[in-house]
């Protein structure tokens, strides 16, 4: 970048931009990081491990944030995926960790392809979306269900916590510059340290990140499990939202482009043990929320130096997340799943293949494993086998349009 461009962005920042880039910052390191400490808590990951993940989620994803959003001038939030890393509590009962990082190597090359080729708004028509959300309904409803576990451990944290949450979400001025779900979290867990189930397992250390170099393994069972509904969340789920947000004022994001940074940047963060990358939806629905389009980029930059900054500290963030109990890391999460979950389950069944909605939702709710290959694959399977002997008409619809 020159200077006079340098010059001219710097000059062009406005309350918005800060604004918008704080509040998007601060979600995604909410909710977000929350989910994210509960699938890793559940898949065994050491703290290392964990704190790992977070470098690779939040600390490349900030860089990558700022230099899409310089490049194309554009609002840009490259972070992690969520449905993707709700795919892999299942998996972890029967793959290795070097596989399913493995099976993020297989995504990313195949996510790479797509991109190249220009096959992503074939595959977005191709895939019967009811079908895939009624899958991702499925993997998101056992978390969401943590909001509701929560009253048996932590009564007096959860409701509270609940509680704060309802009267910022209920107060717009509130809403608008301190997200509800942070908001929700510092009383409750002021709570928790009041009865002493604020637990530090070890000193808390300020020190920069040593991302740990994790190797893959590659197996037949975890890339028929995990490939193509990894590859669905980030092109056809994360993506596209993403995209069509910044359509709807007016933006023009480069699809094709984009797909193939999410490809590569997969393989790179497979590399620190993270689940892949994607652009994220609500993110970027709140960095151009406010202000001129011209500038929006401003939003994005800003946005990526916070989470940069944010996984480049991630031992200490690590360390403090993981002090408090899994029940209240839990409830977090699972508030930050309702509004998502409300309207993942609303396209999955009141559209078009309803019936191959149902059917996938329940199949992969079941958590049934056939061939040691989980329930996530088998929920889209069986769900568009439905559809196709049950909803013909509908699938010969959406042929037409191809």
């Amino acid at each position: 970048m020159n200077m006079s461009r340098l010059r001219e962005m710097i000059a062009s920042i406005s309350r918005h931009h800060i604004a918008n880039g704080m509040t998007a910052f601060l979600y995604a390191i909410t909710g977000p990081l929350a989910i994210l400490l509960t699938v890793a808590t559940v898949g065994g990951l050491s703290t290392t491990q964990i704190s790992s993940w977070i470098f690779a989620s939040y600390g490349i994803g900030g860089l990558l944030s700022i230099g899409a959003s310089l490049v194309f001038r554009q609002p840009l939030a490259l972070v992690w995926t969520i449905p993707g890393a709700l795919l892999l509590p299942p998996a972890f009962g029967h793959l290795s960790f070097s596989e399913i990082l493995g099976a993020y190597w297989l995504t990313g090359g195949l996510i790479m392809v797509l991109g190249a080729m220009g096959w992503v708004t074939r595959l977005m028509r191709c895939v019967p979306l009811p079908i895939v959300m009624g899958m991702v309904g499925g993997v998101f409803v056992p978390f969401g269900l943590k909001l509701v576990s929560a009253f048996d451990n932590i009564p007096w944290a959860a409701g509270l916590t609940i509680g704060v949450f309802v009267i910022v979400s209920r107060t717009a001025v509130l809403a608008r510059y301190l997200p509800p779900v942070l908001a929700a979290m510092i009383p409750g867990a002021l709570v928790l340290m009041w009865t002493g189930q604020f637990h530090v397992q070890a000193p808390i250390v300020f020190a920069m990140a040593s991302p740990l170099l994790q190797w893959p393994a590659f197996s037949w069972q975890a890339a028929i499990e995990l490939v193509v509904p990894l590859t669905i969340t980030v092109v056809a789920i994360q993506n596209a939202q993403g995209i069509a947000i910044l359509q709807a004022t007016g933006l023009h994001p480069p699809t094709g482009r984009l797909t193939v940074i999410c490809g590569v940047s997969t393989c790179v963060f497979a590399m620190f043990g993270s689940v892949p990358n994607c652009l994220a939806g609500p993110a970027n629905a709140i960095l151009v929320s406010s202000g001129q389009r011209e500038t929006a980029y401003i939003s994005g930059i800003i946005f990526g130096v916070l989470l940069a900054c944010f996984g480049v500290w991630s031992p200490a963030t690590t360390s403090i997340a993981l002090a408090l109990p899994i029940g209240f890391i839990g409830l977090v999460g699972g508030i930050a799943l309702v509004p998502v979950l409300h309207g993942v389950l609303n396209t999955a069944f009141s559209g078009p293949f309803r019936l191959g909605a149902v059917v996938s939702f329940l199949v992969t709710l079941s958590g049934i494993e056939l061939w040691h290959i989980g329930a996530a694959f088998w929920g889209l399977i069986i769900g568009f086998a439905t559809s196709w002997l049950l909803e013909p008409d509908e699938i010969r619809a959406l042929w037409k349009t191809l």
